[in-house]
């Protein structure tokens, strides 16, 4: 653990932008060979429009990145947030604690106020307008929504007091489990039912992706599905009844080009139309 630690800590750029590239690149191959859905798309077209909102996401946090470092100096230096006012416990504790703690405010309390707060909900409109959710998914976030996720990412670290180690350890899970999850990838149920008592598995995460409510305000988590259980938002529903997408933007052309995806959050509010 120790070891890991240290390499977190001084972790160079090319290496976060490999496990990036390189968890994209593993469940789009998984993809065609253990398919979830035999969806009928251009799956090399689709992934551009994605590819283009992750390269976004990518740049907004490398612009944004020194408040990243100065927050987590500033919180050691003073000694100030959970972590810090911890008893002493064992290193795998710390570092378990301190990534729960993350998640649950850069993840799970970020989703779940984009979902809650209209200005909010239509940057983050964009990531469930895609019709056909595989791995390039994972980061298909306007500028917008990253900025937002980057804030309240922020405040998770003044609050857990999380050093930059701890930071960009989690960073890298959160985009791995990002990738895992949204992957369109067939697992046994049994596995894929005992994973989600952990972690947010591919089947828990899909449920999300249904075109309407309830099924869009459930299942928030990111990496640990403990959230979710805890406050109520754990939804399951069967593989073959989920349609992609979101019933307030059905046109084909808005929700697959970048032009008119950028102009989605200052296009209005869109009310959702039906429920199930």
């Amino acid at each position: 653990m120790e070891e890991i630690i240290a390499y977190f800590e001084t972790i160079p750029s090319s290496h976060r932008s490999l496990i990036i590239v390189s968890g994209i690149t593993f469940f789009f191959l998984l993809e065609y060979a253990v398919p979830l859905f035999k969806m009928r798309y251009r799956k090399f077209k689709h992934a551009w429009t994605n590819i283009f909102f992750t390269l976004t996401t990518v740049v907004v946090n490398f612009v944004l990145a020194f408040l990243l470092l100065w927050t987590s100096d500033w919180v050691i230096a003073n000694d100030f947030g959970v972590l810090q006012w911890l008893p002493e416990v064992p290193l795998w504790a710390y570092v378990l604690i301190g990534l729960m703690l993350l998640d649950l405010i850069g993840a799970y309390t970020a989703h779940w106020a984009e979902h809650r707060i209209k200005p909010l909900w239509m940057f983050h409109l964009i990531h469930h307008t895609d019709t056909n959710v595989d791995t390039t998914t994972a980061n298909r976030h306007h500028p917008g929504e990253s900025v937002i996720r980057f804030a309240f990412t922020l405040v998770g670290v003044f609050i857990v007091g999380a050093p930059i180690a701890l930071v960009f350890l989690y960073q890298s899970i959160s985009v791995v489990l990002s990738q895992f999850n949204h992957a369109n990838i067939k697992i046994p149920k049994w596995l894929d039912n005992a994973l989600s008592w952990v972690i947010v598995s591919p089947d828990m995460h899909k449920v999300h992706h249904h075109h309407v409510m309830p099924y869009t305000d459930t299942n928030y988590g990111n990496i640990f599905s403990i959230w979710d259980r805890l406050f109520g938002t754990f939804a399951k529903m069967n593989n073959e009844d989920i349609v992609y997408g979101i019933d307030t933007v059905p046109d084909p052309k808005e929700n697959a080009e970048i032009v008119p995806l950028l102009k989605i959050p200052f296009q209005g509010y869109r009310k959702a139309t039906t429920s199930e």
